[in-house]
């Protein structure tokens, strides 16, 4: 079973490692019910969809029936406007089968003037407030990608009090001085505040480049056991974090696997191993 930790402020002991359900954005129904037989088998118990995630919502509608109470459950909206992002919600709401979400997430609020608009009257900010008043959610995030994403984080946690954020996290990123330097702010900052931080991108090994898409995921992702195992760890080497899974549902069971087995973060010559039979490659430019 992967262990749990408690998700911010929220209340909820979330297992660190939160299914990321873009993985079910274009599977079958039965093929995302088996998914959901391996993460009761790892004890997951914490979903992150969004309504941009093809059909994911859907998918997991039955299994919020089969399992009520079982999961905190985390949609988004990539929504900028007040009308816009209210009627989104609604049609998230309609499409997982409930009459609330534990969490709706600000979706990749990242360019400086999709920020401003989001955030100002007027725009969805206005309308997760309305919606957490109403009872419609319980709290609000915001999520992200790209180099800037930690430090537009910390501009948004000043303007906003967000209850979790989410952005990419592994070795390589990490490696990059302007990011480290933001992110590890922006996680001294939530640890004061109480709030979740959530963290994608835990097996990239890099752009696809030209070659063949043999995975779900926009990304090239790490494919094998020990590989996996050492990038998972060393992500969860980090306390104060939460491990957003891949968005593939057949790499998925080898991540819960090396959740399962977390004991500590690898030392520097398993990752200099890792780095050099496996050629990982930022992400961002």
């Amino acid at each position: 079973m992967i262990a749990q930790a408690p998700f911010g402020r929220t209340g909820h002991l979330s297992s660190r490692a939160i299914f990321g359900a873009a993985a079910l954005s274009q599977v079958t129904q039965s093929v995302a019910d088996r998914t959901l037989e391996v993460l009761l088998r790892y004890g997951v118990n914490h979903i992150d969809t969004a309504a941009g995630y093809g059909d994911s919502e859907l998918r997991i509608a039955p299994w919020l029936k089969r399992e009520p109470g079982r999961f905190f459950v985390a949609t988004k909206t990539g929504e900028r406007n007040v009308d816009a992002a209210r009627a989104q919600l609604h049609r998230s709401l309609d499409r997982l089968g409930v009459d609330h979400v534990d969490l709706w997430q600000l979706h990749s609020l990242a360019d400086p003037i999709e920020w401003d608009t989001a955030l100002s009257p007027g725009g969805v900010i206005e309308a997760a407030i309305e919606a957490r008043e109403k009872g419609l959610v319980r709290f609000i995030g915001v999520t992200g990608h790209g180099i800037q994403i930690a430090a537009s984080h910390l501009r948004s946690m000043a303007r906003f009090e967000f209850d979790s954020v989410l952005l990419p996290y592994n070795f390589v990123t990490m490696q990059e001085p302007y990011y480290a330097k933001n992110f590890d702010s922006l996680v001294g900052i939530c640890a004061e505040r109480g709030v979740a931080v959530q963290t994608i991108k835990s097996i990239a090994l890099g752009p696809w480049m030209g070659r063949d898409h043999t995975r779900a995921t926009w990304y090239e992702p790490l494919e094998e056991q020990r590989d996996i195992d050492l990038a998972v760890w060393w992500v969860l080497g980090h306390p104060a974090v939460f491990l957003n899974t891949v968005g593939d549902v057949d790499l998925l069971p080898r991540v819960l696997d090396a959740a399962a087995r977390f004991e500590r973060r690898p030392g520097d010559p398993e990752i200099t191993g890792l780095l050099e039979r496996s050629r990982l490659e930022p992400l961002f430019p």
